[in-house]
């Protein structure tokens, strides 16, 4: 299993960054070519959702990106350290409680700006990506992104 971990400051100008990163890890750990956009627009989502996050929070501590290669699959990490007292899904998505217990309501009863924001990209997010999971506590949170991959052909 390879993996590549990307810690990025919390500002806008390094997502494109780690969009690129996450594009070029992508295709070298065999995801389909026709997918590779919905890779960049997915981690360009987590990483700007993150940073927000950081940014809303005052937190200082740096946006994580860790990049998994399987044998059949390639799965993308986003992680805040942005804390939340709830946390929410959306469809589609699955998630767990941080003690792994039943999965994490919907939506936030009075939601903010920020907030609404939040819940945008993690619509965009699920619409992008067929597996994702959300999850999130008092600590901080985490988008897991995955997509199949085809292996490797070999000429005779």
């Amino acid at each position: 299993m390879a993996t590549v971990e990307l810690l990025f400051s919390a500002l806008p100008e390094h997502v494109r960054t780690a969009r690129l990163v996450a594009a070029a890890v992508a295709r070298r750990a065999g995801v389909d070519e026709a997918v590779l956009d919905e890779v960049r627009l997915a981690v360009g989502e987590a990483c700007t959702r993150a940073v927000g996050l950081h940014l809303t929070y005052g937190v200082t501590s740096p946006v994580r990106v860790v990049l998994i290669e399987d044998e059949k699959k390639f799965s993308i990490e986003v992680g805040d350290d942005a804390p939340r007292a709830s946390a929410g899904l959306v469809p589609g998505a699955r998630g767990e409680s941080a003690d792994g217990g039943a999965p994490l309501p919907l939506a936030v009863p009075e939601e903010t700006g920020a907030e609404a924001d939040d819940e945008m990209g993690l619509a965009v997010i699920s619409g992008l990506v067929d597996d994702v999971e959300v999850t999130s506590d008092e600590s901080g949170g985490l988008i897991r992104m995955t997509w199949p991959t085809t292996p490797a052909s070999v000429l005779p």
